[in-house]
């Protein structure tokens, strides 16, 4: 039996950090009817803001799902981190959502972050509206801020009201009627500026009704074209009624997509409870899921090779809804049962164009080793737990009991310190954070070994490989020039994940990316040959054929942009070139300039350890993740784990094969 059908509307809250993100989301929830009281912020008491962490700190580290109502439409509400080392939890949750709600602040208005989500929320024209914070504020603006957004974020925006004693406890919100012709004919005007038949309608005196430019706003604003925008107070409630009719009336639940796919979906987020148990968060795109389902969940694991793991689904509530009730295409809902969960996994097909990476991957690597030495297995299995969580975190197991991990940047690395303390009981030392630098091929290199049918042979396999440079962002292609079907399936299969896992550790230690490696021989001996042959055989050979392109290795960069005092140009300057950074832009040059460039990882910290000094405390930095640019000079190498295939009598000796 069908289950019955309701419209759901998942909806993030983004924000940079302290723009009052969470505030507006516990404000949603109360005036909606979903909590009876107001948690704070301050207090540590709001709804999404569950952890110890968050509560203590007041920010958010991890997504948090809170649903509400309105009307026949039922809202998940998904708040997340708005600091910039959280990044990969923002890009998991765009993947799901249908619409968002970008938060600002009056006072503070278009900061750093807020530009770079904003960037992201255009190009996936994810439908979007604007809530103008604090405006009850002492600095609170209004028509310097609208400005502000219309030239660093877009030009496409559409106030909805206006705001009266700016700036004061008395502000009011004034929400815009289409029943006041003022009012239509301002939003009339900012609709067509990209709505050429509009324009000549208003060219020639004929302004729409209201009833057409309702639907004219609903329209560009589903299709990522306009940005409504609202004024309001999270903490005093003001402007929040009109932000969620426009919720109701400009934001629209996903479409149905094709029944024939079955069911599809994303797990967004996994929580685990003091027992260890796994609670996963899944969207659902297509089909229907109910408890006691058997279910597969793909992925792509860390070396690039696929997996897949199969369970049974114990508990299955879908959010903000009664307990039986089952997943149906456009819900989300909290599973458990599957104790091999991760984020990332995925059910059933992956609609087209759903779950493209929209950030860059972490830029820096710490070294993580437990205080007390008989904790190194205890701090792997934990570090491993919260990759779960976070699989950017790229947790690799190092001698001497340390293990390595992926990082954001210094904030992130203190949360995981303390998780690791608060959570698992294990007290660890973070090494200082380096750059984590990728190698390309230089060139195009080819190595084979022949099975050796007189008796001198070390495996019963025969391997050939060529490694040629491939496309820009292109990761690692394999290909084969050998016949289909030469190999049977293991034996061939064996080879391409070996493939993936013998690159993460390039010439100089550092995975090895945008390559293309073709199987140009392969052979076996009847019933004597194995798939541990080729597995043993292949990351020989493959390093051979690397050796012989050679490889370049790249640095990660930061994009950075800089507000500074007019005076302090000069030495901030000097003190960019002096690491390596480029100066693509400086503008302003009135009461500040505005400084964008790009900066390699390894030096960014630096630059902002310095600023203060530079810039009497006055400079205003940020920077994320960007494409990488080949090292100059010396190129940096990684300690390699486990047996190394450039050493072949020691690789032998380690698998026993000398």
């Amino acid at each position: 039996m069908t289950a019955p059908q309701h419209r759901t509307l998942n909806i993030g809250i983004l924000a940079h950090v302290d723009a009052g993100k969470t505030s507006l989301t516990e404000r949603l929830l109360f005036d909606t009817g979903a909590i009876d009281r107001l948690g704070s912020v301050d207090a540590g008491s709001t709804r999404t803001d569950t952890g110890e962490l968050e509560r203590r700190r007041g920010i958010t580290i991890r997504t948090a799902v809170a649903p509400f109502t309105l009307g026949d439409l039922r809202v998940n509400l998904i708040d997340t981190p708005g600091h910039s080392d959280f990044i990969a939890e923002v890009e998991r949750a765009l993947g799901v959502l249908d619409g968002a709600v970008l938060v600002l602040s009056a006072v503070e208005g278009v900061q750093a972050q807020t530009r770079v989500l904003m960037k992201t929320l255009r190009r996936l024209r994810l439908p979007t509206l604007v809530f103008v914070n604090k405006t009850d504020r002492a600095g609170a603006r209004e028509a310097g801020l609208l400005a502000d957004v219309r030239h660093r974020l877009t030009p496409h925006i559409v106030p909805m009201g206006t705001v009266r004693d700016l700036g004061t406890p008395a502000a009011r919100t004034i929400p815009g009627s289409l029943a006041d012709p003022d009012f239509r004919d301002l939003v009339a005007e900012a609709l067509a500026e990209g709505d050429d038949a509009l324009l000549a309608d208003l060219v020639a005196g004929r302004v729409p009704t209201a009833r057409e430019l309702a639907s004219a706003l609903a329209d560009r604003t589903g299709r990522g074209l306009a940005y409504p925008v609202f004024f309001g107070s999270a903490l005093s409630g003001q402007g929040v009624d009109a932000l969620l009719d426009g919720i109701a009336s400009l934001l629209t639940p996903a479409p149905a997509t094709d029944p024939n796919l079955g069911a599809c979906g994303t797990v967004f987020a996994v929580e685990r409870g003091v027992g260890g148990e796994k609670t996963a968060y899944l969207r659902l795109f297509a089909g229907e899921l109910s408890e006691r389902e058997r279910v597969t969940l793909r992925r792509r694991e860390a070396d690039g090779t696929p997996g897949e793991h199969t369970g049974r689904i114990t508990g299955l509530k879908v959010v903000g809804a009664p307990a039986a009730e089952p997943l149906t295409a456009g819900g989300i809902a909290r599973i458990r049962g599957l104790p091999r969960i991760r984020v990332g996994d995925r059910l059933g097909p992956v609609p087209p164009g759903e779950g493209e990476p929209h950030f860059a991957p972490p830029s820096l690597e710490t070294v993580v080793r437990p205080v007390r030495p008989g904790d190194a297995a205890r701090l792997h299995s934990a570090l491993t737990a919260l990759a779960d969580q976070d699989p950017l975190i790229g947790t690799r197991a190092l001698p001497g009991g340390g293990t390595s991990v992926l990082l954001y940047g210094e904030v992130q690395k203190e949360i995981v310190a303390a998780t690791l303390s608060t959570e698992f009981g294990v007290d660890a030392l973070f090494e200082p954070s380096r750059a984590v630098y990728r190698e390309r091929p230089a060139g195009t290199g080819e190595a084979h070994e022949e099975i050796d049918r007189h008796g001198g042979h070390v495996f019963w396999a025969t391997v050939g490989l060529r490694v040629a440079p491939g496309a820009p962002g292109s990761g690692t292609v394999f290909r084969r020039d050998t016949e289909l079907g030469a190999l049977p399936l293991a034996f061939d299969r064996a080879i391409e994940e070996t493939v993936a896992r013998t690159l993460t550790q390039g010439l100089h230690g550092w995975q090895v990316t945008d390559c293309v490696v073709t199987l140009t021989r392969s052979g076996f001996i009847g019933p004597v040959s194995t798939a541990a042959d080729f597995r043993s055989l292949t990351p020989l050979v493959l390093m051979r054929a690397l050796a012989a392109a050679g490889t370049r290795v790249y640095e990660p960069c930061l994009a950075y942009e800089l507000e500074l005092p007019l005076d302090a140009l000069s030495a901030v300057t000097a003190v960019l070139a002096a690491v390596g950074a480029e100066i693509r832009a400086t503008s302003g040059g009135t009461d500040s300039w505005l400084v964008t460039g790009v900066v390699p990882a390894a030096r960014a910290a630096e630059v902002e350890r310095r600023l203060p000094g530079l810039t009497r405390g006055e400079a205003a930095w940020w920077a994320a993740p960007t494409t990488d640019r080949p090292h100059p000079g010396e190129p940096p190498a990684r300690a390699r784990t486990g047996a190394d295939p450039l050493n072949r009598a020691e690789y032998l000796r380690q698998l026993g094969r000398a």
